[in-house]
């Protein structure tokens, strides 16, 4: 094993390294005295702590280990916001659980082969129980020669399309990688997918993954989702996606870490899809804020001063408690920017490319009939530079 570089960042507030603390896998004599004299640091903000669990959807596992350690110094009424947290949780996982299984059995009678991507089967396979991870919809993918099957089964089960928008000469491919739908009485939502990931980067067909699929015989009814190694893949460029600004996701990487994996193969998958630099920044961040140890088949992935930079960029948005959705004002630039230094120097030709193919908010700057959409290609760099000025006029 080794020990990472230290992030060159600013110390988080006491609040969050508790969070961070309760949610480490290994508790010895150490780590429970670490615990109580964080627990009793003066002028601590419990509210704030309650806060930021509920932010970073750790209460499955804070909880969990606040009941396990019985630390005296902790609140009642914290104890009890996040027991009551994690019951709600308790039973939405039970809710979506039946669901899943519901769905999954409706493809499979329908010949219709489907991969679950998170949720309670991820929950079951990382933790051992689908009450320590919390779950807001269902990802499914699916091949996309099967989507309109699998839309037309969902519209039969009763759910209702989230976005109506028109396609764009017939852009679904290209520029999105899910459709969201909601079932008006149970406000389950039920994201399907044809692609892993919203960039265009290069991934697994749906073939191969269908291949080194997992199987989870949860409510005595198979269900199929993401082998170990796919799995890894996705759940770091997800993470990685998004900023890791929830915490919820690196621990998942830590608890994913603690499996067994075929890390030939993994090694592999993440040069294959240009994914090695995003690998050692979610196990360095695992490592520097849950103590994951770095053990010597991740070494080659840690090592290097890239992957330990997109770490540090990264604790911006840990850091500020913010969500990406949408992107705050104030970090639009450095968001876009982080993006861009994800990729790889090919996945960044494809992503300028992309930026050239018209989309939705073309299409609300300026309407024309389906008609005339073909003219959106020449005017996309006019539209695009016109939103700027607007922008920069409504800021100023």
């Amino acid at each position: 094993m080794i020990q990472t570089s230290i992030l060159k960042v600013p110390p988080f507030s006491s609040e969050l390294n508790l969070l961070l603390s309760f949610n480490r896998i290994e508790y010895n004599a150490a780590a429970r005295q670490a615990l109580q004299e964080l627990t009793d640091v003066p002028g601590l903000n419990w509210t704030e702590f309650v806060h930021l669990v509920k932010h970073h959807r750790a209460y499955p596992t804070v909880y969990a280990n606040i009941s396990k350690l019985q630390l005296s110094t902790i609140p009642a009424e914290v104890v009890q916001a996040l027991r009551s947290e994690y019951n709600d949780n308790t039973f939405q996982m039970l809710l979506f659980t039946a669901e899943m299984v519901e769905v999954s059995k409706c493809f499979e009678e329908n010949h219709i082969r489907s991969l679950v991507l998170k949720g309670p089967v991820v929950a079951q396979r990382l933790y051992g129980d689908i009450n320590r991870r919390t779950c807001k919809d269902l990802d499914i993918l699916v091949p996309y020669q099967q989507i309109e099957q699998a839309e037309k089964l969902l519209l039969a089960r009763g759910y209702v399309p989230d976005d109506d928008e028109d396609q764009i000469l017939n852009d679904r491919e290209w520029t999105i990688h899910h459709l969201a739908y909601t079932h008006p009485i149970t406000r389950i939502q039920v994201e399907l997918h044809w692609r892993l990931n919203s960039d265009r980067r290069t991934e697994p067909s749906f073939d191969e993954l269908w291949e080194r699929r997992n199987t989870s015989d949860i409510n005595n009814s198979p269900v199929a989702f993401l082998g170990d190694e796919d799995l890894f893949l996705f759940l770091i460029l997800h993470g990685a996606r998004h900023g890791w600004f929830r915490i919820r996701w690196l621990i998942d990487i830590d608890r994913l870490l603690q499996i067994e994996l075929n890390w030939n193969h993994a090694h592999q998958l993440l040069k294959k899809h240009g994914a090695l630099q995003i690998a050692g920044q979610a196990i360095i961040l695992a490592n520097q804020l849950l103590g994951t140890p770095i053990t010597d088949e991740l070494i080659p992935l840690a090592q290097g001063n890239r992957p330990r930079k997109l770490a540090e960029k990264a604790t911006v948005f840990i850091r500020e408690c913010i969500t990406l959705s949408p992107v705050p004002r104030e970090l639009d630039l450095y968001y876009r920017r982080y993006l861009f230094q994800l990729c790889t120097m090919n996945q960044k030709m494809l992503f300028i490319i992309s930026l050239l193919y018209p989309n939705k908010r073309d299409v609300e700057t300026l309407p024309l009939p389906k008609r005339l959409y073909a003219l959106y290609f020449p005017l996309r760099p006019i539209l695009w530079f016109w939103r700027r000025v607007k922008q920069q006029a409504a800021s100023s």
